[in-house]
């Protein structure tokens, strides 16, 4: 087998685990099927301090590194980027290396790195929710979609933050090697196999507060427990032993946002894993996911979407689940 050539390219103050995470992943994936060897490059080759001040050893430098020949460019994350996009020298290689380079990959902010390279002019492109304004205020070319947690335009794959990375590189893996191989490092590195790339960046845990109290609790238990079940504001309140009024106040004061609101969202998160994951009719995902018909899931997800279930579906399955 050919042996595939994946290079890192990192800077002062990068995000550690956009190079550990997806570094592991290729590493544990080579020693079962072969195919892969690594290299860590930064503007000059030695110690370079991560974000969170870890010293990290950089095989190579930009003066003694060939740029021809790479198979799968990352280009990582962090703090640091916003001054790594200022040296030339850096970007110029990135721009030669990805030039003919089969793929042309980054994690996180790791995608500004890309763009000043001028790697992805037109493209769809994502990052960590919170730079995807400075991306599109930077880059106004680009496509910016901070929604999925990875998404690929052509040979272009980008993700969000830190451990989407792993994800990013898993479904590379995938690509590459098989389904069989990316399952075996996901059981290794105890990953899940995996979360497909249009899962949102604002599932459930991130977009909602957790509760800080038994009653709401005990709410929020009922609700993910069986979405199918009525969740309205008088079952909600007979679960947490509170007076519906009292549920409703405590409920959005807790979580920050109200009980109806929470109900939909989560099953809105958990119809777009279904749609994605599996095969079942659009009619057969809203009623398990708690919306009873088909049309009442349509309207839900053009109001928090913009998008029909089968169009989403369609869009995120393809490209091999993906994108």
């Amino acid at each position: 087998m050919q042996r595939r050539r994946i290079v890192f390219v990192i800077f002062d103050g990068f995000q550690a685990l956009d190079l550990a995470g997806p570094h592991e992943v290729f590493q544990y994936a080579g020693t079962l099927a072969g195919g892969y060897d690594c290299q860590v490059l930064a503007p000059a080759a030695g110690p370079v301090r991560a974000s969170s001040g870890l010293p990290v050893h950089a095989g190579h430098g930009v003066a003694d590194l060939d740029p021809r020949g790479i198979d799968t460019l990352v280009a990582a994350g962090g703090d640091g980027v916003d001054q790594a996009v200022r040296n030339n020298t850096l970007t110029g290689w990135i721009a030669m290396a990805g030039q003919s380079a089969r793929r042309v990959t980054s994690v996180c902010s790791g995608v500004f790195l890309l763009a000043a390279a001028g790697l992805v002019q037109g493209r769809r492109v994502t990052t960590h929710w919170s730079r995807a304004e400075q991306l599109a205020r930077q880059h106004a070319d680009l496509r910016v979609d901070c929604d999925p947690i990875f998404l690929r335009d052509g040979r272009v794959w980008t993700s969000a933050g830190v451990t989407a990375g792993m994800d990013l590189a898993l479904a590379l893996v995938e690509d590459d090697l098989g389904r069989d191989t990316a399952h075996a490092v996901a059981q290794e590195l105890v990953l899940f196999m995996r979360r497909p790339g249009s899962q949102s960046q604002f599932s459930v845990p991130l977009w909602s507060r957790q509760p800080s109290s038994d009653p709401i609790r005990a709410a929020v238990s009922a609700i993910h427990a069986d979405l199918r079940a009525r969740h309205g504001i008088g079952e909600l309140a007979a679960r947490a032993g509170l007076s519906p009024r009292h549920l409703q106040r405590r409920f959005t004061a807790e979580l920050g946002t109200p009980p109806a609101t929470y109900v939909e969202r989560v099953r809105v998160e958990a119809a777009r894993r279904a749609l994605v994951e599996g095969d079942d009719p659009v009619e057969a995902v809203a009623h398990r996911c708690g919306f009873g018909t088909a049309e009442t899931l349509r309207r839900c997800f053009h109001r928090h979407l913009g998008i029909a279930p089968s169009e989403y579906r369609d869009r995120f399955r393809s490209l091999k689940e993906y994108v």
